[in-house]
């Protein structure tokens, strides 16, 4: 790992002000005795076993965890989490609404977002209200796959390339294996990286309504299961996942094509609703857009953006969506333009927005409550979600870049974050 030096330099300084290197050595060694008493499994949410996880901390159930309204709703967390011993309240804000014209998504929906972050909220509702003054934003669902990349070892490259000669000869055995253990997604494409004696799948799924990860895994697993079986090459081992996914991290593989749902939004300003709503002009956002732009080629940034973790983030919390996805979710392309009128162009793309409408956290109750505020909890809702996401993002880019070019971002959040 490496450092500068003066920033080495001081950071020994202030770990050698209270102690010397032989005491600090001996605070980083292994301590194996005692052991601690571990928690019991606890796969299973009711009120017997968290009161008995509670007893295991050495404490009385806290009220700001285990709250009256979490115990009346502890059967609707089974199935989500282990070892259950409350919930955490994060603040819940509205923005728009955000007027959407999409493929799936129309109509002025009202975006719940859960942050604890000051003036975010306030951000993305003063772009989703330019974008509505505006007749709302063109959005659509350009494509959608969901992968899991297993891995395979051989003895040799020569036997890894016998085995590549099969498993495009067996593909169509493959999906029937894969679509058995779902009545929601399809395995529909897969491609091939042979790496010496090492082979990468990476099977590309739809997955209906749902975000999907369980349902690509459990399938992916009856494949591997198929190709042990039947295999008429030796193999010398088999990973469900070889990592080469880009499963909850920012990957160039995915910012090229697509996982989970690729989607672009787009809205054209005039001058008079920039400046009644953000007081710039279209050259503002515009010639700031481009600095920025630069900025983030220089640092090494996936792609060209602001900040779309930040209404991610806050959307996936409020959703039930996985917050972790926002690792993989939140890269793609910011654009501002203007046009041959001197309005203002401006549009985001993302391939990677991972979101369901079924299954996993959309179930518990305040996310359920979420989704179905915006008409959007169920079946047949998950494209429009997707959009909802690409529009509310867009409303990010421009409230945060006019804020930028206007000198109102520090002002911002000297009124409403101190």
């Amino acid at each position: 790992m490496a450092g500068k030096r003066s920033i080495t330099s001081l950071h020994m300084k202030s770990l050698l002000d209270n102690h010397d290197i032989d005491s600090l050595a001996n605070q980083l060694k292994p301590k194996p005795d005692p052991q601690p008493q571990h928690f019991l499994p606890n796969s299973k949410v009711t009120e017997h076993r968290t009161n008995k996880l509670w007893k295991a901390i050495g404490n009385d159930p806290h009220p700001d965890i285990l709250d009256n309204w979490t115990s009346n709703q502890l059967e609707n967390f089974d199935g989500n989490i282990e070892n259950f011993i409350g919930s955490v309240k994060v603040p819940l804000g509205i923005a728009g609404p955000l007027r959407v014209n999409g493929l799936y998504a129309q109509g002025d929906i009202a975006v719940p977002l859960a942050t604890s972050e000051a003036a975010l909220v306030a951000s993305y509702h003063r772009g989703a209200c330019m974008i509505s003054a505006a007749g709302g934003c063109t959005t659509m669902v350009l494509s959608q796959a969901l992968n899991r990349a297993p891995a395979f070892a051989f003895d040799s490259m020569i036997t890894a390339a016998q085995f590549v000669v099969w498993v495009m000869e067996a593909f169509p055995q493959f999906q029937k294996v894969a679509n058995a253990t779902t009545s929601h997604g399809k395995l529909i494409e897969f491609g091939t990286t042979l790496e010496g004696n090492h082979v990468y799948l990476n099977f590309e799924f739809t997955t209906g309504d749902a975000s999907g990860q369980n349902m690509v895994t459990i399938a992916t697993q009856a494949v591997c299961d198929f190709i042990s079986e039947n295999c008429p090459v030796p193999l010398q081992q088999i990973y469900v996942e070889g990592n080469l996914s880009g499963d909850k991290k920012a990957s160039s593989q995915a910012y090229t094509s697509v996982r989970g749902r690729k989607v672009s939004s787009e809205i054209i300003l005039t001058p008079e609703i920039l400046e009644k709503y953000v007081h710039a002009t279209p050259r503002q956002l515009i010639d700031y857009w481009r600095m920025s732009a630069i900025g983030g080629v220089l640092s090494g940034t996936m792609g060209v953006q602001g900040h779309f973790a930040n209404g991610l983030a806050a959307l996936y919390i409020a959703t039930g969506q996985d917050a972790a996805c926002v690792a993989e979710s939140a890269v793609g392309v910011t654009r501002f333009e203007e046009t041959p009128e001197g309005n203002l162009y401006a549009s985001v793309t993302l391939p990677d927005i991972i979101v369901g409408t079924v299954g996993g956290g959309t179930g518990l109750p305040s996310q359920k409550a979420c989704l179905e505020m915006m008409g959007l909890y169920g079946s047949g809702k998950s494209g429009a979600l997707a959009e909802v996401c690409a529009g509310i993002l867009l409303a990010g880019e421009l409230s945060i870049i006019a804020a930028m070019a206007t000198g109102d971002f520090t002002r911002a959040h000297h009124k409403l974050a101190r």
